[in-house]
């Protein structure tokens, strides 16, 4: 009884004018993700083994943390006293543990492009890269739950889910010239993303649609998914256009001996 309660709650409807002119204006913000040059090159097998890594090692907190963004909401949902709460509860719960999983998997696709469990773990990402995980950790705490699906699971997982369906095909290249190690392991996180989280961003919105049952909602939610979609773009610019500035900077010494 529980499992076809949980798969009613999250059955898609169609939208209504309001939510398709909210869907629709968020696809040129997500295009600007999915079609960015890191993307286009890693398709290409043309982005240097550097940029490659670099964008593997700094994006692996948002990776980690997502499930935590996830809890937040999670521990916003009041079922049976408010719209769509129960929903989004239900749902929270059965994909938090599968974003879990999908961690260790990243973690497997780095190393296999040379990058070992300790750097991912003690990496510190630049600040505009950084800027993702500030603003869905804040998001997540301060916002209201229509807010944090917005954010969350329809800007970055609309986004990811697509432009992992032009990476798994390129990747092949790079081991092809020797510099990745490519099998069923170091492909689970390409793989699952570019089916797992095509059904994703539809099922965010229509929680947003049961959440969000008032134009002030609405607009909360679409700012927060443009918002994410915003840094999202950011953080890559950041990862495509600087990373070979940042690869021979040193930090300073920080003791107190001379």
């Amino acid at each position: 009884m529980g499992v076809a309660r949980y798969k009613e709650a999250l059955s898609l409807t169609e939208h209504a004018p309001w939510a398709r002119r909210f869907w629709d204006a968020l696809v040129p913000y997500k295009d600007q993700v999915v079609s960015h040059p890191l993307f286009e090159e890693m398709g290409a097998g043309t982005l240097s083994l550097a940029r490659f890594q670099d964008a593997l090692l700094h994006f692996y907190p948002l990776v980690e943390n997502f499930p935590k963004y996830m809890g937040l909401a999670l521990a916003k949902t009041r079922p049976g006293v408010r719209p769509g709460h129960e929903e989004t509860k239900n749902w929270l719960i059965g994909n938090i543990k599968i974003e879990q999983r999908h961690a260790y998997w990243y973690q497997d696709w780095a190393a296999g492009f040379g990058l070992s469990l300790e750097r991912l773990e003690t990496t510190t990402p630049p600040p505009a890269m950084d800027a993702v995980n500030q603003f869905l950790w804040t998001t997540g705490h301060q916002g209201t739950l229509e807010e944090s699906i917005a954010a969350t699971n329809l800007a970055i997982e609309w986004a990811t889910g697509e432009w992992s369906q032009r990476v798994v095909a390129g990747v092949k290249y790079y081991a092809e010239q020797g510099r990745a190690e490519i099998n069923r392991h170091t492909m689970a996180w390409l793989r699952a993303h570019a089916s797992y989280d095509d059904a994703h961003p539809h099922e965010a919105m229509e929680l947003i649609k049961r959440l969000a049952v008032d134009e002030p909602a609405r607009q909360r939610a679409f700012t927060a998914a443009r918002r994410g979609l915003e840094y999202y773009v950011m953080a890559l610019d950041d990862c495509y256009w600087r990373a070979s500035e940042r690869s021979g900077v040193a930090l300073p010494a920080l003791s107190d001996a001379e």
